[in-house]
């Protein structure tokens, strides 16, 4: 068993400790690559186990619930996920509730208010289960996607404790893949922060605007395009603030803040469906009123919008907008 354990980072670039980009696993890259390594830790009762189903986990207490292999349902796929310094941990991942076996973990067995996916708890989770969770999800998004060789369609085979699957036809191995995406918080002369409606959320949402990075794109040039595709705004001084995973499937956010070099805003009406410079002192009526909605809890769009505000934004006095 591997004795070595990632440390937390403690050098945080400014948006700081994110909620899920926190480390407290050793990942066992090296290891997961051997041969039969998964095979061997399924045999070692010392191994913990996390289940999923649907993308949920079993959280009681505010701590993931890891299990003996006994009391784990047949089935599913099978991840190693790493050591968290005591133990080694694998996943096993399923679409839907397993049918329950005698010992096993089942929906039925236990509170259903218990199994609770990851933006849920991601905040009141400590860093261990923070950083296997958002692993965990992130992983069998990609491997309940990837089940065929792009290239040829021929059936793939899993190698590397569930990291890796191989195409034996072309020869060839395929990767879990991540986005990346830039997300902005504009200010202009005035120090005013700029939100934008998105069409998907209806008129009284606002965020940050965002977008993909498009190959052969920097992050900086990726939020200069972004936001004047979005906003009819040109930014300069693009500057990096913080990453966090999003695996909803498969984003990577990199948070950035940009000075507006104009203020007339000019929404594309097709994503964006309003746009609204803010004081500090206007988005903090306009969120108390509950008039309008900004994110909150563990997304990078709050931690940009509260780093700009200064602190926590004021709760609404009213759910009702």
């Amino acid at each position: 068993m591997s004795e070595s354990v990632q440390h937390p980072v403690t050098n945080h670039p400014a948006l700081g400790a994110l909620p899920l980009s926190r480390v407290a696993i050793d990942r066992g890259c090296e290891q997961r690559t051997e041969e039969g390594w998964l095979d061997t830790l399924l045999m070692n009762p010392a191994t913990l186990h996390l289940v999923m189903i649907g993308g949920r986990a079993r959280v009681v207490d505010g701590t993931l619930v890891l299990l003996g292999l006994a009391e784990v349902p047949e089935g599913g796929t099978k991840v190693y996920l790493g050591n968290d310094g005591s133990a080694e941990i694998v996943l096993h991942a399923f679409h839907d509730a397993p049918e329950a076996t005698e010992g096993a973990v089942g929906t039925h067995a236990t509170h259903p208010s218990e199994w609770l996916g990851l933006r849920d708890v991601a905040a009141g989770i400590g860093a261990r289960d923070a950083g296997l969770f958002v692993e965990a999800v992130a992983i069998t998004n990609w491997s309940h996607s990837m089940n065929f060789c792009p290239g040829c369609g021929g059936e793939l085979i899993v190698r590397d404790s569930g990291w890796v699957k191989y195409c034996p036809a072309e020869e060839k191995s395929h990767f879990p893949r991540t986005d990346p995406a830039v997300i902005v918080a504009i200010t202009d002369a005035e120090d005013r922060l700029l939100l934008g409606a998105n069409a998907a959320w209806g008129g009284t949402r606002f965020s940050t605007l965002a977008g993909f990075v498009e190959p052969g794109e920097s992050l900086e040039g990726a939020v200069v395009r972004e936001v004047a595709e979005e906003s009819g705004i040109v930014v300069e001084n693009p500057r990096y603030m913080g990453s966090q995973p999003w695996p909803f499937p498969r984003s990577l956010m990199l948070g950035f803040t940009a000075t507006a070099l104009s203020t007339e805003l000019k929404p594309d009406g097709v994503e964006i469906i309003d746009l609204r410079w803010f004081t500090r002192e206007e988005l903090a009526a306009e969120v108390r009123s509950g008039a309008i909605t900004v994110p909150l809890g563990v997304s990078i769009s709050s931690a940009l919008i509260e780093q700009w505000f200064g602190g926590a934004l004021p709760e609404p006095e009213s759910l009702e907008n």
